[in-house]
């Protein structure tokens, strides 16, 4: 898949149906959106394999009651055959406690076709802020990777959440 607009085309429809799968808490659905050894870095955390990350998905939703994930236009490049982006996010997050929180963030992607799909090889989010949705609260101090096509190195951390201070609230 060469083709810029093919492959922002394939983007928008895999970070929609990821969207959807973290709205129904479908840990299926979520992990079949990645290669079957794809990695998914968020929260401190590395996820290796779509087994591990199923697991980790279904986790994380116990503490969810939802969350409505909004993804901007991918920036998408393709450097000799690989297809990466860069895509901003914001959510509108309520606890299975109740309590609500807003987040933005980046996900860094690199995409492979597999079983005829264009699906996640590797995912890497970098969480700039969360709290309520006036951003009152200070943002995460997170590494910048330059404009595109910079990208996070396999290394490189992800954002760790720990000063989530709602009152009840433990951060998933």
């Amino acid at each position: 898949m060469n083709d810029l607009m093919a492959a922002e085309f394939a983007i928008r429809q895999l970070q929609a149906r990821y969207a959807d799968a973290l709205w129904r808490k479908d840990a299926d659905s979520f992990a079949a959106l990645f290669t079957r050894d794809g990695e998914w870095k968020v929260a401190g955390m590395h996820l290796k394999g779509r087994e591990e990350i199923r697991e980790t998905f279904a986790r994380f939703m116990l503490q969810i009651d939802r969350v409505l994930m909004t993804f901007r236009t991918p920036i998408v490049d393709i450097v000799d055959g690989v297809i990466t982006s860069r895509t901003y996010v914001t959510e509108q997050n309520k606890f299975a406690d109740g309590a609500t929180a807003s987040t933005l963030g980046i996900y860094y992607e690199r995409f492979v076709e597999e079983a005829g799909a264009l699906r996640f090889a590797f995912r890497h989010w970098n969480l700039h802020y969360i709290g309520p949705a006036d951003l009152s609260r200070k943002f995460y101090e997170v590494r910048e990777y330059g404009a595109p096509p910079g990208f996070p190195g396999p290394d490189d951390p992800t954002t760790v959440r720990t000063d989530f201070l709602f009152a009840g609230s433990a951060a998933p």
